[in-house]
């Protein structure tokens, strides 16, 4: 399914969600959270489709729903604060982008309806119960992006072939890291690829890992998903550029550094 179509259905079920009683009694506007770990620069077009699907379910932004933005610009430790804000605004529903801002806002409420777009497996970190019967006050979409790990893999090897070493960034901050680390592990065990995995979790985290990559003609990177990369994604694409070393991303936006 193409992005665009997930982002849209993200919108549709978010509105969907809202348990029928409390649009009842809200005398006010009902308003929407959205939070995201990462930055609103590299999410702009998610947000056009985002709109587009509350738009094509029939709620205008400011005409008879308000939608309040919280950017955690890559740092975790603002996520709590920032449902918090959410929470005392009372907001109808709390729509997510990705497990990290999803797990935050499940530990924050658990009467809020919440909707995720998840890059990897919700069931895997807890999110929900399971994709039929989500459970709880959570529910959203699963991009499957863990999947795809074994294919990247193989698709550097295809076209470096001198690479024999991949490194794998990696933000250690991140509840999603270990699961990564693990599915990352062992796709490159099935393809018989050696890696190295580098831990960043700053951008001047970013630039030291770099640093180590010494010889880009015997090693290739692959740059895992996360809010932080997706944030200092002009960082990272400038670093593999002046070291010339072959890059794969989980997102066409981060070598075209177009809106995501």
């Amino acid at each position: 399914m193409r992005r665009r179509e997930f982002i849209t259905g993200l919108g549709v079920a978010t509105l969907s969600s809202w348990p029928r009683a409390a649009r009842a009694q809200q005398s006010a506007m009902p308003v929407i959270g959205y939070l995201n770990a990462g930055s609103v620069d590299s999410h702009i077009q998610q947000l056009r489709f985002f709109r587009q699907g509350l738009n094509e379910a029939g709620f205008v932004e400011g005409r008879n729903v308000a939608i309040e933005f919280r950017w955690a610009e890559g740092k975790f430790e603002r996520l709590p604060a920032l449902l918090a804000d959410f929470i005392q605004r009372r907001a109808a529903v709390i729509a997510v982008g990705g497990v990290t801002s999803g797990l935050a806002a499940k530990a924050a409420t658990t009467t809020i309806p919440i909707v995720f777009l998840a890059a990897d497996d919700p069931v895997k970190f807890g999110l929900v119960t399971s994709l039929s019967r989500p459970g709880g006050n959570a529910t959203g979409l699963n991009l499957l992006t863990s999947e795809l790990t074994t294919k990247r893999l193989e698709l550097i090897r295809d076209l470096v072939p001198t690479a024999s070493v991949v490194a794998v960034l990696v933000n250690p901050r991140s509840p999603e890291s270990e699961p990564q680390s693990r599915d990352i592990e062992r796709a490159a065990r099935a393809v018989g690829q050696q890696i190295r995995i580098l831990n960043a979790s700053s951008d001047q985290d970013i630039d030291a890992a770099f640093a180590t990559l010494v010889k880009p003609r015997d090693a290739a990177l692959l740059v895992t998903n996360d809010a932080l990369f997706d944030s200092s994604r002009d960082q990272i694409v400038a670093l593999a550029a002046s070291r010339a070393i072959p890059t794969i991303y989980d997102r066409r936006a981060y070598p075209t550094l177009e809106d995501s």
